[in-house]
């Protein structure tokens, strides 16, 4: 089959972990969760862009850490084909406010939110890729993974 639009995506995407929690962003008026973060632009590294996403989403500065896992997945989203590679770093955000205290958003269409880190809270938030509610302890043990 083919797609009229066959790229393959690539985000940068961060890992903030805070008292426990773990903080996610999914659309303003609610539905599937995500780590934060965004596509990397041309002339980019993963940590640059994720920097630059988290100042553009949060309005505040950031700290792009250690590469922690490259993660696949292809979805169906309003009935287009999506496929992404996901490189996960370790993120810092000094500023945000402590869980469960939700980070105000710098743009209308986005919120993010403090999710207990434990597998059955981030399958409950409907955290995309569904994988990573299990695997994000495993990598945050283990970075530099395939999944």
């Amino acid at each position: 089959m083919a797609y009229e639009n066959a790229n393959i995506e690539t985000i940068a995407r961060g890992v903030c972990l805070r008292d426990g929690h773990l903080l996610l962003c999914q659309p303003a008026r609610g539905g599937r969760a995500y780590l934060p973060g965004g596509h990397i632009e041309f002339g980019e590294t993963g940590r640059q862009a994720l920097v630059r996403e988290i100042r553009e989403e949060l309005g505040a500065e950031a700290e792009a850490g250690d590469f922690l896992a490259v993660s696949e997945d292809a979805f169906d989203q309003a009935g287009e084909r999506h496929c992404e590679i996901n490189l996960l770093f370790r993120l810092a955000v000094p500023a945000l406010p402590p869980p469960p205290a939700p980070p105000a958003a710098a743009e209308p269409w986005i919120a993010f939110r403090w999710v207990p880190f434990d597998a059955p809270s981030l399958r409950a938030a409907n955290l995309l890729p569904a994988h990573l509610a299990d695997d994000l302890p495993r990598i945050l043990a283990r970075p530099g993974q395939l999944l």
